[in-house]
């Protein structure tokens, strides 16, 4: 579980009855493509011959760009997803971290999901006794990417879920 039950309205757009900026979703999504690409190679390394989740970054990054639809943006996400499917451990975890990257086009706050699973992909890549270093290193590690204009957004975000996407945010 990654999502609250009751909708944050900073995570909905203007649009849509929230408070969350068209430039401001964009920057999450963005953000969230970054968090995803970070780890992209744990899933490469297992199935190279894959590429719905890179796909998914990529599709993230051209909904930012007005070049494919939120529709394209989030089934891409869904195929990445589904690459995880039969796997275990870092390579899952970074499948999903890119399917969640993808999906932030839909539903905004899937940004903590890409980061989430992106330390998740960490932790279990970790020699034994050192995924809770490792975990807390890539955790930094995304938040020295937050731009200015989104970073405590994603901050307080992250301490108000960080018990729903299993307490990696603790860095």
């Amino acid at each position: 579980m990654i999502l609250p039950k009751v909708r944050d309205p900073r995570f909905t757009t203007i649009r849509r009855g929230g408070t969350l900026t068209d430039e401001h979703h964009h920057l999450l999504a963005l953000w969230a493509a970054t968090c995803a690409e970070h780890v992209l190679g744990l899933f490469e390394a297992v199935r190279p011959d894959d590429s719905r989740p890179r796909e998914a970054i990529a599709y993230a990054r051209a909904w930012v760009r007005g070049e494919v639809r939120m529709m394209e943006a989030r089934a891409a996400g869904g195929h990445a997803m589904g690459a995880a499917r039969d796997l275990r451990g870092a390579a899952r975890n970074a499948a999903y971290a890119a399917g969640q990257a993808a999906v932030v086009a839909h539903v905004a706050a899937h940004e903590l999901g890409a980061a989430a699973y992106a330390i998740k992909a960490v932790r279990a890549a970790a020699p034994a006794g050192l995924g809770e270093a490792a975990g807390r290193a890539e955790c930094r590690w995304q938040r020295d990417q937050l731009p200015a204009e989104i970073r405590e957004l994603v901050l307080d975000d992250q301490r108000l879920r960080n018990d729903i996407c299993w307490s990696v945010f603790d860095c």
